[in-house]
């Protein structure tokens, strides 16, 4: 049976800010789990903890039912990459993670079985320093994966990846996840996770917003329909006055919530009014994240109605 996390009723404060608020939540063997939230939900300051880099106010974050500092050779059950520079540019991939190996018991073999499980054998020998972004990540994963751990804790993994980049990573951890071990990786963007992760949980202002199941998340929020009208002025308050919530697109399109296609269609009609194009949209997964976390975002954009 691998491993599980449990986080219970986690709080952390710098003093009178308060980063992680009373938190809980469990992430299970098997699948890939997405720890989401704006930039400085508390996403870091969570994970810091689960691997003993920081110490909560109050609560508990536990691997195996355990905290990190009460296992003995730590590589062995969780594999974390936090910073992808954490290596020194001046060695080896092959000698960073040696050293990384001789610290937790580990066989000096183990070494070159991660390097070809990540493709990076052909630059062993290579200097991290020379590395690319991409390379950087690889290594990474290799370090976490070197002590074949149960659990997999990933922050931001996909930042600044080129597409092959990120599709390499999103086969790695689904692997991962197929051979029943606990894997977490946190992100600000729900488009770099959508075709990823399996379950999410969404946090805000260091509380959590949402567990749930990435098709649960698909059907939280409903549709809207995109209106292309040559007098779409005049149609617009029609569609307002049936109860419908309108907006334009910069294109002069409508975009209707609260009244389906057909109903946009007979209004239409009956004011002699012609239409288009009615495309019915279903929310994505970006824009229901977005939705969750819009009172955690210091920052965004605001859409004018048509009244």
């Amino acid at each position: 049976m691998f491993s599980m996390i449990e986080v219970r009723d986690l709080t952390k404060r710098y003093g009178s800010t308060l980063a992680v608020d009373h938190l809980s939540f469990e992430v299970h063997p098997g699948v890939v789990t997405g720890f989401l939230g704006p930039n400085g939900a508390g996403k870091t300051t969570t994970l810091q903890i689960m691997v003993g880099l920081n110490r909560p106010t109050s609560g508990a974050a536990l691997i195996g039912n355990r905290r990190y500092d009460q296992i003995r050779y730590p590589l062995h059950e969780v594999g974390a990459v936090f910073d992808v520079d954490a290596a020194h540019p001046g060695r080896t991939a092959f000698a960073h993670l040696a050293c990384l190996a001789k610290s937790n018991g580990i066989d000096r073999s183990r070494v070159t079985t991660v390097l070809e499980q990540v493709g990076l054998e052909g630059v062993a020998q290579k200097r991290v320093g020379g590395f690319s972004l991409g390379m950087r990540q690889r290594l990474g994963i290799a370090a976490a994966l070197l002590g074949d751990p149960e659990v997999i804790l990933l922050d931001e993994p996909v930042n600044g990846l080129d597409a092959a980049g990120i599709r390499w990573i999103r086969s790695a951890l689904r692997g991962l996840a197929a051979e029943g071990r606990t894997v977490l990786i946190s992100s600000h963007l729900m488009s770099e996770l959508a075709v990823t992760v399996d379950q999410v949980l969404v946090i805000g202002k260091g509380r959590l917003i949402a567990e749930m199941s990435v098709a649960e998340m698909e059907g939280q929020f409903g549709y809207d329909v995109l209106v292309r009208a040559p007098r779409a002025d005049e149609l617009a308050p029609i569609l307002v006055h049936l109860g419908a919530t309108v907006t334009r697109t910069e294109d002069g399109d409508l975009v209707v919530v609260g009244v389906d296609a057909p109903a946009i269609g007979d209004a239409a009609a009956a004011a002699s009014i012609p239409v288009h194009g009615l495309t019915t949209r279903s929310a994505s997964l970006e824009d229901v994240y977005l939705e969750m976390t819009d009172e955690a975002v210091e920052y965004r954009a605001v859409q004018k109605a048509v009244h």
